[in-house]
């Protein structure tokens, strides 16, 4: 069975993060890499959310849709604060 378009960009996105913490070389702590993945699964979920706010015309499901995103915008700010943290000496 075929996979859609979405999946397909899901998995690439993937990968690409993959090669970024590959091509850095340094290693990280486990807090930092917990750090990364979370960060990685948010920025997933708010891409998603856009697409489905992009396509929504219920003004209720907009409505929950951009409350997800504000939550998502302020859990991405928690975890760039926190990285920013974790990198001062």
């Amino acid at each position: 069975m075929a996979r859609g378009w979405e999946s397909k960009s899901v998995e690439a996105q993937q990968a690409e993060v993959g090669e970024k913490s590959a091509k850095t070389g340094a290693r990280l702590t486990p807090e930092q890499a917990a750090n990364a993945r979370e960060k990685a699964g948010l920025l997933l979920s708010r891409q998603r959310v856009v697409q489905q706010l992009e396509a929504s015309g219920n003004p209720r499901h907009r409505q929950m849709l951009e409350q997800a995103l504000a939550e998502l915008d302020e859990k991405l700010r928690a975890v760039a604060a926190v990285q920013t943290l974790s990198t001062l000496p």
